[in-house]
């Protein structure tokens, strides 16, 4: 048997990195104080910030020395899951409200489409968190695709450059590896995907990219399963 699921990555991948890094960055660093002062003692957010306190190594750091942090994390593109589960519920916020849409490459949302009616299982792997990518895919500039993924994968399974996060995803899709397929932009990423035993494909968008020895590809279109 060939192919049977596909993990995309996002960023770089079906959606412009520009668009994640200008809009989503953006839209939560801006949007942060506002959103922290109503929802500072909701249950989820209380939790996400006392995760990141104790990250700061600050178990006392109030609301402004809050938004401060995080937005030097926003910054660098920190990937600790707390900060990326906090930025996805702020997006939420900006997605309901029509403040943006979620940018999807016409190549990536096509073919994802072809996939799924080919009975491929898509899922979605990224660092922003699970219902991050589910809400960039349901309000995207193609339409909402959120119906043709199984799941999203964050890094509550491991970080994206661990072989280890691979096998975890894995085990929850119970498949074999050779019957996986996972595309990005990242030769770091592809090449724990490859240790783990998955079948790879590189998607270069653009100059500067670093380049590895996977399959590689301008666009989905030139994706042959």
């Amino acid at each position: 048997m060939g192919v049977q699921a596909i993990i995309v990555d996002t960023a770089g991948t079906t959606t412009d990195f520009q668009f994640i890094k200008d809009t989503l960055f953006s839209y939560s660093a801006d949007a942060l104080p506002e959103f922290l002062e109503h929802h500072h003692n909701d249950f989820a957010v209380s939790n996400l910030l006392a995760d990141i306190r104790a990250h700061a190594k600050e178990p006392d750091a109030d609301l402004p020395r809050l938004v401060e942090l995080i937005r030097e994390w926003i910054a660098a593109d920190n990937k600790l899951t707390a900060l990326k589960t906090l930025q996805g519920l702020v997006w939420k916020q900006g997605y309901l409200k029509g403040d943006f849409k979620g940018h999807v490459y016409a190549d990536a949302a096509e073919a994802l489409k072809a996939w799924k009616a080919a009975g491929k299982r898509l899922y979605s792997y990224s660092s922003s968190s699970a219902d991050a990518q589910d809400l960039l895919f349901k309000h995207s500039n193609e339409g909402d695709l959120s119906a043709l993924f199984y799941g999203h994968f964050d890094t509550n399974l491991g970080q994206k450059k661990t072989v280890q996060a691979y096998k975890n995803i894995l085990n929850v899709i119970s498949l074999w590896p050779k019957h996986v397929l996972f595309v990005s932009d990242d030769v770091e990423e592809l090449n724990a995907a490859r240790d783990a035993g998955l079948r790879t494909c590189q998607v270069v968008r653009g100059e500067g990219v670093r380049r590895g020895d996977h399959n590689i590809v301008d666009d989905f279109s030139q994706l042959k399963l």
